[in-house]
């Protein structure tokens, strides 16, 4: 009798793993850990199988065929998952698709190939994008000036512009730090790498980068930048032409009349924004407002918006988080002016009281951008010379799910926004 009961107990076990088809990675308040769960995602993408983002559902969930491979791999990063069968699963995605639900399930089915623009010094500050890549187990290669020069943009289908500056001011740091180290190599570099590839300033050169970036987007590229990587990018795309660096950066002066020389209709994001010409001043432009901001800390957040799944799957996709309420962040560019922000550009993030956009996002022939304003999502004012953050202690962090977002998304089936 006892073995009748052991074996109809194996048979009832053998039939539950067969009916346990999918694998459910939830992302709302039970996750225990949201940021290695997007590396789960791409590490399934990157074997070339279907990933499907469950948009607004549970946080943005993922679900996918369930292996002992991609169950042990949950295990292992400590992500949380729940196992269906093939009946619960289809009748979550019947109900994601009714009409009268704000979901919808897009599939992903191959891992995009990733490059964050970086330099190959070692700089006195941490970078939220790499640190993130890292900690989410999601490859990554590091390319620079040279590498978008001799056209290897081509082969990614994602690039992150570290925090940098493409102005050619080297950050507008040489007040306070000129004499430092880490300046003096930066600015070395940068130099040596001008004339090795035939430029007679660090500003021409990076606005030939930024050019050659702007024809990525166009031809199909994803860009995502953070911090001063946003307005400096814009500012030398309106500046092309213009010598708005004053002789410390360039051994000339700059122009008296570049303000009025500005060409807004090469920029991606901003238009109408004066530049500030002082050289001792540690600001770029009237885009950032980390200068004239009246928010105290413990009031600073910023709301997420909510975008139709069925209508507008892009921004939807890219505000994917447990909360629509996330934290405010420093950096050198903090965020931005909102009335500087072109008609055409689609603000997903915003701390309306203060009239400030943190989450920008926008298309440029047939590729998409994204400005991310602030320098660490968990860091509230990450200062030169600071240790990097710990994501260990920040697995949930929701303005870190932004940026992983950003990652996903060349994965999924590109989608113009609806007009």
């Amino acid at each position: 009798m006892l073995k009748k009961i052991s074996f109809f107990l194996f048979l009832t076990f053998i039939a539950g793993a067969l009916q346990a088809a999918w694998l459910l990675i939830p992302m709302d308040e039970t996750q225990k850990n949201h940021l290695k769960s997007y590396g789960i995602a791409y590490w399934v993408l990157e074997k070339e199988l279907e990933v499907k983002w469950l948009l607004n559902y549970r946080g943005g969930s993922f679900l996918m065929q369930h292996s002992p491979d991609v169950q042990n791999e949950c295990v292992v990063r400590g992500v949380s998952f729940e196992v269906l069968t093939d009946s619960r699963a289809a009748a979550i995605l019947s109900e994601i698709a009714s009409p009268s639900v704000n979901q919808d399930a897009v599939s992903m089915f191959k891992a995009p190939k990733i490059a964050v623009y970086s330099p190959p010094n070692k700089q006195p500050w941490d970078d939220a994008v790499t640190l993130v890549l890292t900690y989410a187990e999601i490859k990554f290669d590091v390319i620079y000036d040279e590498e978008i020069l001799n056209g290897k943009l081509s082969e990614y289908d994602w690039l992150h512009l570290h925090h940098e500056d493409f102005t050619g001011q080297f950050g507008k740091f040489w007040r306070t730090y000129q004499h430092m180290p880490w300046y003096q190599e930066e600015t070395k570099i940068n130099k040596e790498l001008a004339q090795k590839l035939g430029f007679l300033k660090v500003s021409e050169m990076k606005r030939m980068v930024a050019r050659e970036i702007q024809r990525y987007v166009v031809n199909g590229g994803f860009l995502f930048a953070m911090c001063a990587a946003t307005d400096t990018y814009d500012i030398a795309m309106a500046a092309e032409g213009v010598d708005i660096c004053e002789s410390m950066f360039d051994g000339d002066p700059a122009d008296k009349q570049a303000n009025e020389k500005l060409d807004f209709s090469r920029t991606f994001a901003f238009r109408n924004f004066e530049l500030v010409m002082n050289p001792y001043e540690y600001e770029f432009s009237n885009i950032d407002v980390t200068d004239t901001r009246k928010v105290a800390r413990e009031n600073d957040f910023f709301t997420l918006f909510e975008f139709s799944a069925k209508w507008d799957p892009v921004p939807t996709m890219l505000c994917q988080n447990h909360t629509t309420l996330i934290k405010g962040f420093m950096g050198q560019t903090t965020a931005f002016n909102k009335e500087l922000v072109k008609p055409n550009v689609l603000v997903m993030g915003e701390n309306k009281a203060a009239n400030e956009v943190r989450y920008i996002h926008g298309e440029n022939g047939k590729g998409f951008w994204t400005f991310y304003g602030g320098h660490d999502p968990e860091d509230y004012r990450h200062l030169v010379g600071d240790p990097a953050t710990d994501l260990s202690l920040h697995p949930n962090s929701p303005g870190y799910r932004l940026i992983l977002n950003n990652v996903l998304f060349p994965a999924a089936k590109k989608k113009k926004r609806k007009t």
